[in-house]
């Protein structure tokens, strides 16, 4: 996949004789999880579920490629993926592709296509692929990472972003399926130290539990949501609400995560994540409490404790988890 994301750019780099020059960044991936759920009775080598992509044992890459001229860089191309141990499963191992998008730069915004991010509340915000702790995407509201294109524009005051992917999430399959998606914000939060987002979403999605496919036919879905963000001194909190229908019936989803950063440069975070979500006549909670600790600037140590309240499952999590960039000549 490293070829892929370099092929893509040279490509790009020919079609438009404009780029003047490029530059890249590499990097490698580790990860260690290994934990026991009380329902299964057994010690795991997962976070969440066997079929879910996130979080298993693997080793894997982030490459980034800047496309460059005269006023700037213009394109990026980024390819992320990683190969899991898939312990229980029928394939011993799993390709997992994340990243896999061109960039386009522009005055009116930016113009992806390939493999990225939907615009739906905090799923399309926070980049969650290494950690233990999940948005609503993870329990049926949205997707991680889905395959289409997208715009997303920055302005002064926020920002917005629209989508039309496959909503088919990891893999790219079609029955017809697809999903528009569309969120605008305001507040920058690395400046005003709060976001507020509005997003929607319509279409006809897979209901997909990682690669695996859980229903043959694609299912109605339709939402509108609020996400906040909000930091105060070392205290982070974080709200996702969204309401709609899936599969015909009424869907409510909410999530609040609160965190408290300590340590000199906030190396150590702990949180605490309820999430309810409701369809039709069916309700779920789980209540996550996860802690982070930066070893140093390539590793970093988690664990996670988790209830859920329907299973009466309590489980335990640790995550070594390493990301380091190296030069490749």
């Amino acid at each position: 996949m490293f070829r892929v994301g370099r092929t893509l750019g040279l490509l790009l780099l020919a079609l438009t004789g404009q780029a003047l020059a490029s530059s890249s960044l590499f990097y490698v991936e580790a990860m260690a999880v290994a934990g026991y759920s009380s329902a299964a009775k057994k010690v795991i080598l997962y976070s969440r579920q066997l079929e879910e992509s996130m979080q298993k044992p693997s080793l894997g890459f982030d490459y980034i490629l800047r496309l460059s001229r005269e006023t700037g860089d213009f394109a990026l191309v980024a390819v992320q993926g990683r190969v899991a141990l898939n312990a229980e499963g029928d394939n011993r191992y799993e390709l997992q592709l994340y990243n896999a998008y061109i960039k386009f730069k522009s005055a009116a915004g930016d113009l992806w296509l390939g493999h990225d991010r939907p615009e739906l509340g905090l799923s399309g915000v926070l980049d969650s692929h290494a950690t233990l702790l999940q948005p609503l995407d993870m329990n049926g509201f949205g997707f991680d990472r889905d395959w289409g294109l997208g715009v997303k524009k920055d302005l002064a005051w926020g920002g917005l972003g629209f989508a039309l992917t496959s909503g088919s999430g990891m893999p790219l399959r079609f029955k017809g399926n697809y999903l528009f998606s569309g969120r605008v914000f305001r507040g920058i939060l690395e400046r005003d130290n709060y976001s507020v987002g509005f997003s929607a979403a319509a279409g006809r999605v897979l209901d997909m539990m990682g690669y695996t496919l859980l229903s043959p036919n694609p299912l109605p879905f339709a939402v509108a949501g609020l996400d906040i963000s909000w930091l105060s001194n070392n205290l982070e909190n974080r709200f996702d609400v969204m309401a709609g229908e899936k599969d015909r019936k009424q869907a409510l989803a909410l999530l609040w995560r609160v965190g408290l950063n300590l340590l000199p440069e906030n190396r150590l975070k702990v949180e605490i994540q309820p999430v309810f979500w409701k369809v039709g006549e069916d309700s779920f909670f789980r209540l996550g409490a996860g802690l982070s600790l930066l070893a140093n600037a390539d590793i970093t140590l988690r664990a996670l404790y988790e209830h859920d309240g329907n299973t009466r499952d309590n489980r335990v999590v640790l995550q070594f988890y390493y990301y380091k960039r190296v030069t490749v000549h």
